[in-house]
């Protein structure tokens, strides 16, 4: 049993150290696809964002509102990849997830003596509220923006 235990511990440890990438490697920009938003930081420190085009073994090329530009490899700092923004996949969630809630606290607190006593007025009413708060949550809550591809400040 000690033996399994420590060959599945050794596996673990080999198989992590694969998922580690070295940021500071050109080769990391392979993976990018023509089309996909970047983010690009300048060693002096400027920062711009467009739609990678092409790169090569010395420059990476992306366009922008400004136009189709070249960066230098020499002169690259650091380069993200814009995620997509889920801001509607999390309102959707939060609406779902805040409607079930509030019209669960509705109907657990409806007042069922008055002349609206039926318990399903106040899942109705918790139930909207809970939308709306549910989606205003969700609106606000932040998305993971980027992925950090080229780095040549982690060397």
């Amino acid at each position: 049993m000690r033996r399994l235990l420590a060959f599945i511990c050794i596996l673990g440890i080999s198989g992590s150290s694969f998922a580690q990438t070295n940021k500071a490697s050109w080769t990391n920009l392979n993976g990018l696809k023509p089309g996909q938003e970047i983010q690009l930081v300048e060693m002096n420190s400027q920062k711009d964002s467009g739609v990678f085009v092409s790169m090569s073994d010395s420059a990476i090329t992306y366009s922008n509102t400004v136009g189709t530009r070249t960066v230098l490899r020499s002169n690259v700092r650091t380069i993200k990849l814009m995620k997509p923004n889920h801001r509607g996949r999390n309102m959707l969630i939060g609406a779902g997830v805040s409607a079930g809630a509030g019209a669960g606290i509705g109907a657990a607190a409806w007042d069922t003596s008055g002349i609206l006593g039926d318990r399903r007025i106040g899942a109705l009413g918790g139930g909207l509220i809970g939308v709306l708060c549910g989606t205003i949550i969700g609106f606000v809550a932040p998305t993971h923006g980027s992925t950090t591809i080229y780095d040549t400040s982690s060397h």
